[in-house]
């Protein structure tokens, strides 16, 4: 971050990659069960709510926290930073108390809803500023997602009511992004994407009485080219109000664009709405903006159709024989411009369908049933759409049928049920708003879960493990649904899975499956039943304990964990229940309704089912019994400990051990007290009679599962034991051999280290358990610390030390159990405890102790400081007095003592708390900055032992800590000097950690936060049902006060101060980051940048000393050592944006020369490559800001009324501002000394090439809008711009583009703001109203004459109500560039007008390619450099450029052509607004050389020609390029000639004409398109190539659905059924023609047949049609012409047609079509099927109907079902055997893809059709297939 601060990212990233939606989600919302208000105050006002919510927080923690009205102060006092900064436009010190602001939210304190909204617009504005940097932009508006918090399914922290933003703002800030000015565009830049993120997060509370203005400003902007732009634009701005206003209007735009980037959209607004729509009044309340209810939910039928459609199209089967891609949308979004392409938004497609389906359903249909087969599955018309949806895709959830898209059905799956689940469970609550009559019913929850049921039942065993989870997250909500309908099916499948051990797969699919499903499977209050079946799955669990197979050992203990959490582990056969069974209870059974619950599990009263459960409690000991022993027998077995980590074995065994610590953690705190001791018996006889080398540390874990449950008892079993095996194996030379280094474990020391590993499980808990100890543990600690003088034995001793420490100094919970202590020691509870499992607690109801050090384990702590610390700091010490004399023996005390220091603090970082340091050097740059604005930490409450300064004790553990620092600085400074070598190099690497330890070892660090965190959100996620839950198991609210406590003392770790010793330390660490030793250096570089994270201004500390490294005369390794800590992204970021040493950083690297080592110039290139991301035009401007922001003045007004009257520091304010003017001149001032130091190194001789492209790229980089360029600088660009290096050409060239762009830019803009806005305007440019579009119309097909209109981005649907044009530029020069770059462009005039300048950059241009192969085409950079030259010296230029390029453009060799092309190119494009004589030159010059062009164009030059013709011809008024227009349409066209590439070419340069000129060509492309109709039957394929591609292009701008205004189009939307025109078939005639004679050509053929060609020729257009954009155009066409086509596909002796109308055949299901065409495709299928006398046209329409039928499958009627049920019966009697096979294969697909209801008749048909006797009868079906005489058939 640029910032006074380096440490900012760890709260605030602010990195240059937009990150989507769901992935920002607010620090101060994670940590949320849900509003965890008390259920007593739900109906308390939200800043009560708030109140009671953060009383659950502070009631959980061991110590008092701040009140509400202190913290209120503190936001107070950050806010009033923010408004200072923000003055001050001082936006970089602002991000930082981001920052700060965000450590506030934080804490979960609550804020007013006004202070709250007043601070939203304030971020809102800031996103809005023009000119800032993106990075800074992208903070901020993760910031205003922070404020927001408006996370799906959580309450909103601001209604509309309370907040209203102005949207206008916003999308004239928009604008310069969606549309970029091209020749000065950065394709990184990412801020479209920010902005429109920001609208998105904003568009609720913009006012929804803007919608129709809203809408007549985007509409008429919408066309066909920026289709792609406005829906995102349209999805991100409507609010999600009074829908009606925008829905019929989306949709219909939806209907006629073939895209999956609307899909996307529009399905993801379709979800959103649907969602608020089924938990609002809809419309049942006045005036509230809320949908009404229509057919289904709140979408009308045919909306209907159209969503279900696209679900069913995006679930991506396969289906038939096509195995392509079931949609050709990408491949019409890829042929897009760019701009639009850039706008992504990270979309769950899967997600919004389950929405869209789950938040429509309600009874709104009849019921049904056997009797009434035309209603719906439980009244419910979105069920049966769902219904209907799964069983066509239920195979493909199969294993065996996997692919790719079982991934879209199982998320899809796990999708809708976890929407069902929230939807049910919000409508239970009081305050839901959905009317009674529109609420889930029962009959609606049984159906959707037993059409789920089956498909989640089958992808359980899916083969893929992200479809796998999928799958059993859908389970795990079914069965929280209705238990008694899926927990059987479950337990069948369990039982089957655990006993069969030969299959892998299925055992670890079952054991996952049931760990999902635990909490039904151990609570009563969910599924009785489940109960007696835990204990029998338990003991089936035990054989998956195996090391040779992790997976299945890590699902086994998966299960285990999660059902052993929510129960007790105790024989309730021992007690005798407390409960008395009334007969009520003995009658009670099982909720269930026979229609759905179709298994045969007998069910029992409530009495007998607990009876059962106590009976299989007996077995626990047992179980536990053999558990164990399988986890001994793992152990046993387990690979030697080893490596550089002392691992046990790989990641895989790491994470099996990890695993089975985690179970035997659960299992040990659930123990009843019988079975506690049996365990601990068994682990003490194997401790004290084994001692294994291989499982030492797990051990070690296993007994600290037994220590956290019950220290005294576990402590008072092993201690003396241990002690006495320690001392005794001390005594006999344990860990004597001195090491300092990782190596093997030396065998003999292997009990040492089993019976250290056992203590470090003992001493890990029972703080004050371990004061009965004390003496014997300081004893045993100060002979450890003296006698382990081997790595492996002090750094064993180094982590007891820890662990003891941290035991008796820390603060944490203390008992998860899943039941508050006094339940759990109750003696009923003993007695029916199974009534308790699974028992989930509301928040306040939980009661968590904590261990917090007492004054006795104070003293303890401190005798460990003084009888370890001390002594160790003293030898530590002495040691250091001579460290030239050192031998092995010196170095290895070294590294045991200081090993011990950093050990003991490593478990205090919460003994005390820092007070504030005194900074002796601030780092402060007083010119410009001040004191007071640089971010501190957010001082909380945080648990800390030692508070008060005044306190002995916390004097003298601030003396010895301080004393620890010292020696750790003297000790890097000795060692650095001394010469020892490699033989220091371990001692070396232990300070390096050691002032790790002293500098990070406080408080708590950003990696441990984010563990505890990650872990809590796992913890709560597994038994939420919904993400407004308010009760979870015990252990998540445990962890919850954990990760609170946490997130204070995190607060502590953050913007630290620096004291003088901090400073030395980091010093030194800079030192060692520039050592000469590979290890020595990564090792400091990671703690320095870690240091850097946390510490105030320390980055700034350390660049001059890593600066000075990279100077000559260093050795290399330094030199590596300091580019490494540069190449940091924290610190190059910080460097780059500091205004003392952006300079430096660019000038070091380029001063680099000197050193030629390879490595070392590799890194250099490296740190300039990433360099590029922080050198833009904003970079400078962000800093030194003038513009003026009244919004943002307006918004901090605002703020003052929310706080106290002394809310802002006056003085504070003021000295800010007075040194504002200071800061932006001394900006501007380090910007041109920047700009001519780098220019200078490029300028000297000696510097080698590629220092001077890096220089190139840096000047690019620096270049600016607001400011000119030195001359000396164009001047450098000129000369390079002819350099032999083609790199350096393209950096000149760029540079150069952009430089002469800027000044464009100045010259336009009357002020900074138009400047920075791109607001400017040409002079020759102005707007005129469109009154009458008709009118407007018409003049752009006058002929001659100016206004010019080069763009028309509006009149597709309507009008815009101006539009811009330019005037002819006169006889004379009409524009006098910016006055402050006259120097400059003079002097690029006379570099261009004297000597041979283009000569000699055609020469270069001219030379062949490096690259070898494939087409050359034109170089856009070289024709946007012409272009810029052009633009402003055209009239110095055009003779020079003329006479250059004259002999290129007729020379054979392609790559000097291409270079002519090239120049021709930019100055035709760039003599836009030339004088008339000039361009009347440059016109006649170029005309007459055409036709020799035209000549001289071959196959290999054509790719660059046609681009110089788009080029030129592409966004200009054709009347601009009169002579090139008219030239092309002269062009002869000819058809059957005897050279396809002669008359290709013309038609080529026609269609790229018809492409470009769009809109200005429809009043003739009626002409054009009767003559390529007409010429449709050439024999060339690459002629009928372009004949289609030209009816593609033609069609395509016909198609103009213009409205005379917004209102007119938005009333089509509602009342026509075809607003858009889609059913027009213009050129319905020229296809008629050709209909009505292809049967006589069909029955003449003669060679060439004519009937072949035109049937190419219509098929391959109707294929082009299909893959763009209005893809939809081309069905009133394609209907029609089905039978035609059909018959085509039977001419076996023509392959290409053959081929063609099969793919035609089946395009026609990869477009959704609009509704009205599906039953009359279907038709042609149906009625081609059954008339067609030829059976290959049987064979050929067979697969495309069932893929058709498929793909549309929604939204086909019950008749048309019936229909094609009908003739596939017809087809199974068929003479023709393959026609038969086609057809049951396909009648095959249809029944699976059927209802019930479908298939039923169908049977019986088949039954009959059996028993009739005559083979013949099967021509005809045997009776009409219908519900009606379905039970005539069956009788």
């Amino acid at each position: 971050m640029l910032s006074p601060i380096q440490g900012t990212p760890l709260l605030s990233p602010i990195s240059t990659s937009f990150k989507p939606l769901d992935t920002m989600d607010g620090d101060d919302v994670d940590m949320s069960v849900t509003d965890d208000t008390p259920s007593e105050a739900v109906e308390l006002s939200s800043y009560e709510r708030q109140r009671a919510s953060l009383q659950t927080y502070i009631n959980s923690l061991p110590y008092e926290c701040e009140s509400i009205e202190e913290m209120e102060e503190k936001l107070e006092q950050i806010v009033s930073k923010i408004y200072i900064c923000a003055k001050a436009k001082n936006w970089l010190v602002l991000s930082t108390w981001d920052g700060m602001l965000q450590c506030w939210l934080l804490m979960r304190y609550p804020m007013t809803k006004s202070t709250r909204a007043k601070l939203v617009r304030l971020y809102y504005e800031l996103c809005l500023l023009p000119g800032l940097e993106p990075r800074v932009i992208r903070s901020w508006s993760d910031m205003l997602n922070r404020l927001l918090a408006n996370k799906p399914g959580i309450k909103r922290k601001l209604e509309t009511s309370d907040l209203e933003l102005p949207w206008q703002p916003l999308w004239r800030t928009l604008q310069k992004e969606l549309w970029p000015k091209k020749r000065a565009q950065d394709s990184s830049r990412n801020v479209v994407n920010i902005l429109l993120y920001v609208a998105e997060l904003c568009k609720r509370y913009f006012p929804s009485q803007d919608i129709p203005a809203m809408l007549d400003l985007f509409l008429p902007l919408l066309t066909k080219e920026t289709i792609l732009a406005m829906i995102p634009v349209l999805t991100s701005f409507l609010p999600p109000t009074h829908t009606h206003l925008y829905l019929p209007t989306l949709f219909s735009l939806w209907e006629a664009f073939n895209s999956t980037v609307i899909d996307d959209r529009l399905l993801d607004l379709a979800g959103a709405l649907s969602e608020e729509f089924s938990f609002s009044a809809q419309g049942e309340a006045e005036d509230d903006g809320s949908a009404r209810k229509k057919d289904i939910g709140m979408w009308t039928q045919p909306q209907w159709d159209l969503l279900v459609g696209k679900g069913l199209q995006s679930m991506k089967v396969p289906v038939g024989t096509s195995q392509g891609a079931s949609s050709t949308a990408n491949h019409a979004d890829a042929m897009a411009d760019n701009g639009s392409l850039r706008i992504k938004k990270s979309i769950d497609r899967y997600h919004a369908i389950a929405k869209i389906l789950v938040h429509s359903m309600s009874v709104d249909g009849d019921v049904r049933n056997e009797s009434n087969q035309r209603g719906y599955v439980a009244g419910c018309k979105a069920l049966d759409s769902l219904d209907r949806l799964i069983t066509s895709t239920e195979s493909f959830f199969h294993p065996s049928n996997s692919g790719p898209w079982t991934n879209s059905l199982t998320a899809f799956l796990q999708r809708l049920t976890a929407e069902f689940n929230k939807r049910i469970n919000e409508e239970d609550i009081e305050a839901c708003r959905t009317p009674i009559g529109s609420r889930l019913t029962p009959a609606i929850r049984r159906t959707f879960v037993s059409i789920l049921r089956t498909p989640a039942l089958l992808a359980m065993f899916s083969k893929d493990p992200t479809c796998m989870s999928y799958a059993q997250g859908s389970l795990r909500s079914l069965a929280l649904l209705e238990p008694a309908m899926i927990m059987p099916d479950l337990l069948e499948r369990a039982y089957g899975g655990l006993e069969i051990v030969n299959e892998t797969h299925r055992t670890t699919a079952v054991l996952s499956m049931l760990s999902g499903v635990a909490r039904p499977l151990v609570s009563e209050d969910i599924w009785l039943g489940g109960q007696k079946h835990l204990l029998p799955l338990l003991e089936l669990c035990i054989p998956g304990i195996d090391l040779n197979d992790p997976t299945k050992t890590i699902c086994a203990t998966m299960f285990i964990v999660a059902a052993v959490q929510h129960i007790k582990i105790g024989d309730l056969t021992l007690h005798p229940s407390g409960i008395l069974e009334s007969s009520d209870d003995e009658e009670e059974s099982v909720e269930a309704d026979d229609n759905f619950i179709q298994n045969e599990t007998p069910r029992l009263s409530r009495a007998d089912e607990r009876s059962l459960t106590r009976d299989s409690t007996a077995g626990f000991a047992d179980w536990v019994t053999s558990l164990l022993r399988r986890v001994l027998a793992l152990y046993e077995n387990l690979p030697e400990e080893g490596g550089r980590k002392n691992t046990t074995g790989g990641k895989q065994e790491e994470s099996v051990l990890k695993a089975i610590k985690s179970m035997m953690d659960v299992i040990c705190l659930h123990l009843s007290d019988q079975l506690f001791d049996l365990v601990l018996n068994l682990l003490y006889d194997y401790a004290t009679t084994n001692a294994k080398s291989n499982a030492v540390q797990a051990f070690g874990q296993l007994v600290a599962c037994l220590a956290r449950v019950k220290p005294e008892q576990t402590m008072a079993k092993f201690l003396p034991f241990c002690i006495s095996q320690i001392e005794e194996e001390l005594m006999h030379g344990a860990s004597s051999v001195r090491t300092t280094s990782s190596h093997a474990a030396i065998p003999s020391d292997t009990t040492l280290h089993w019976n250290l590993a056992i203590l470090r499980g003992c001493l890990g808990y029972g703080g004050p358990v371990l004061l009965k100890y004390k003496q014997q543990i300081i004893n045993l600690l100060t002979l450890l610390v003296d006698k382990t003088k081997g790595e492996r034995g002090y750094t064993s001793t180094g982590r007891l030390v820890t662990r003891v420490l941290h035991t008796v100094a820390g603060v944490y919970p203390l008992n998860s159990r899943f039941v508050n202590t006094d339940e759990w020691e109750d003696p009923g509870f003993d007695q029916d405890h199974n009534l308790q499992w699974g028992l989930l607690y509301e928040p306040e109801d939980v009661v968590i102790e904590w261990h917090v050090p007492s004054s006795e384990e104070i003293t303890f702590t401190l005798d460990i400081l003084d009888k370890l610390c001390t002594p160790a700091l003293d030898r530590v010490e002495a040691l250091l007095e001579n460290t030239a004399t050192w031998d092995n023996v010196s170095r290895n005390d070294f590294c045991r003592s200081l090993h011990v220091c950093r050990a003991i603090w490593g478990g205090l970082p919460t003994l005390f708390k820092e007070q504030r340091k005194e900074t002796v050097n601030p780092c402060l740059n007083k010119d410009i900055e001040i004191a007071d604005l640089i971010v501190s930490f957010l001082d909380v409450n945080a648990g800390f032992t030692l508070t008060d300064p005044k306190d002995p004790r916390y004097q003298k553990v601030v003396a010895i800590r301080s004393r620890f620092g010292d020696v750790c600085q003297r000790a890097a400074s000795a060692l650095r000097k001394n010469t020892g070598g490699e033989d220091h190099i371990d001692a070396v690497i232990g300070v390096a950690r050691a002032i790790d330890t002293f500098m990070l070892g406080y408080g708590l660090g950003r990696n441990d936060y984010d563990s505890l965190q990650k872990n809590y959100t796992q913890a709560r996620d597994l038994n939420r049902a919904w993400p407004k839950q308010r009760d979870n198991s015990r252990l998540v609210f445990v962890k919850r006060a954990q990760v609170y406590h946490s997130g204070r003392v995190y607060m502590h770790a953050l913007y630290r101060r620096r004291s003088a010793l901090d400073d030395k330390l980091i010093g030194e660490l800079v030192e060692l980051s520039l050592s000469p030793y590979t290890r020595v250096r990564r090792q400091a570089q990671t703690v320095l940048h870690s240091v850097c994270g946390y510490f105030v201004r320390s980055t700034r500390l350390t660049l001059p000393v890593l600066f000075d490294a990279l100077s000559k005369g260093n050795d290399p390794d330094r030199m590596k050592g300091a580019l490494y800590v540069l190449w940091n992204k924290g610190t190059a970021a910080y460097a780059l944006g500091d205004i003392g040493f952006h300079n430096r950083y660019l000038l070091s690297l380029l001063e680099s020369q000197h050193e030629e080592k390879p490595s070392i110039q590799k890194l250099v290139n490296n740190l300039a490559q990433d360099c590029q991301t922080h050198l833009n035009e904003e970079a400078v401007h962000t800093d030194a800001y003038v513009l003026e922001t009244p919004r943002v003045d307006e918004a901090l007004h605002a703020l003052e009324s929310e706080f106290s009257a002394d809310f802002i520091s006056h003085s504070l304010l003021n000295e800010a501002m007075a040194k504002t003017d200071v800061r932006v001149v001394k900006r501007n001032t380090m910007y041109k000394e920047t700009v001519s130091s780098i220019l200078e190194v490029a300028l000297r001789p000696g510097t080698h090439w590629r220092y001077v492209q890096m220089a190139s790229r840096f000047l690019f980089g620096l270049l600016r809008r607001d400011v000119p360029t030195p001359p000396d600088v164009v001047q450098f660009f000129l000369e390079q711009s002819t350099s032999p290096q083609p790199t350096i050409r393209v950096y000149v060239q760029r540079a150069l583009v952009k430089l002469l762009t800027f000044i464009k830019y100045r010259t336009y803009s009357t002020s900074k703001e138009q400047l920075w806005l791109a607001e400017w305007t040409n002079p020759l440019a102005h707007i005129v109203p469109i009154t009458n579009p008709s009118t407007f119309s018409e003049s752009l097909n006058q002929p001659h004459g100016s206004p010019y209109v080069d763009k028309i981005p509006t009149g597709f649907l309507t009008w815009a109500p101006n539009i811009k044009v330019y005037e002819a530029a006169g006889n004379a020069p009409t524009i006098s560039w910016d006055a402050t770059s006259g120097s400059s462009l003079r002097l690029v005039s006379e570099i261009l007008s004297k000597g041979a300048y283009f000569e000699k950059l055609s020469l270069l241009w001219s030379q062949e390619s490096g690259k070898s192969g494939g087409t050359i085409d034109l170089r856009k950079d070289n024709v946007a450099y012409i272009k810029s030259l052009a633009k402003m010296f055209g009239a110095e230029t055009l003779e020079g450029i003329l006479s250059a390029i004259d002999p290129l453009l007729s020379d054979i060799d392609k790559f000097k052509q291409r270079a002519g092309a090239e120049i021709l190119s930019g100055i035709l494009r760039g003599s836009k607004h030339w004088p008339k004589p000039l361009s009347d030159r440059l016109w006649s010059w170029t005309t007459n050389r055409l036709d020799r062009i035209f000549a001289q164009i071959k196959p290999d030059t054509l790719s660059f020609w046609e681009g110089f013709f788009q080029h030129q011809l592409r966004d200009r008024d054709p009347r601009r390029n009169h002579a090139l227009v008219a030239w092309i349409l002269a062009l002869p066209l000819d058809f059957n000639g005897d050279s396809a590439f002669a008359m290709s070419k013309p038609l080529s340069i026609l269609g790229i004409l018809l492409e470009s000129l769009g809109v200005f060509f429809n009043a003739k492309s009626e002409g054009y398109i009767k003559l390529m109709f007409e010429n449709a039957n050439t024999g060339y394929a690459e002629m009928r190539g372009h004949i289609c591609q030209i009816l593609f292009t033609l069609l395509k701008n016909q198609w103009r659905p213009t409205y005379p205004s917004t209102q007119a189009f938005l009333l089509a939307c509602e009342t026509s059924e075809d607003p858009l025109h889609l059913r027009d078939a213009k050129s319905w005639s020229h296809v008629t023609t050709i209909l009505d004679k292809l049967p006589q050509w069909r029955e003449e053929r003669l060679p060439p047949p004519r009937y072949d060609k035109v049937g190419l020729t219509v098929l391959q257009w109707i294929w082009v049609s299909a893959h763009g954009a209005q893809a939809s155009l081309i069905f009133p066409y394609v209907v029609p012409m089905m039978p035609e086509i059909l018959r085509m596909s039977e001419l076996n002796d023509s392959s290409d047609l053959q081929i063609y109308s099969s793919a035609v055949l089946y395009v026609l299901s990869a477009v959704s079509p609009p509704v009205e065409y599906i039953e009359g495709i279907l038709r042609n299928f149906v009625t081609a099927i059954k008339s067609s006398k030829s059976w290959r046209i049987r064979l050929h329409a067979l697969p495309a109907l069932v893929v058709f039928f498929y793909r549309n499958l929604l939204s086909i009627s019950q008749e048309g079902v019936l229909q094609v049920m009908e003739v596939l019966l017809v087809c199974l009697g068929d003479e023709n055997v393959e026609v038969r096979e086609m057809a049951s294969k396909v009648l095959s697909g249809v029944i699976r893809c059927s209802q019930r209801q479908n298939i039923i008749p169908l049977k019986a048909s088949a039954i009959m059709t059996a028993m009739t006797p005559s083979h013949s009868d099967l021509v005809e079906p045997v009776c009409r297939l219908g519900p009606e005489n379905y039970s005539a058939s069956k009788g």
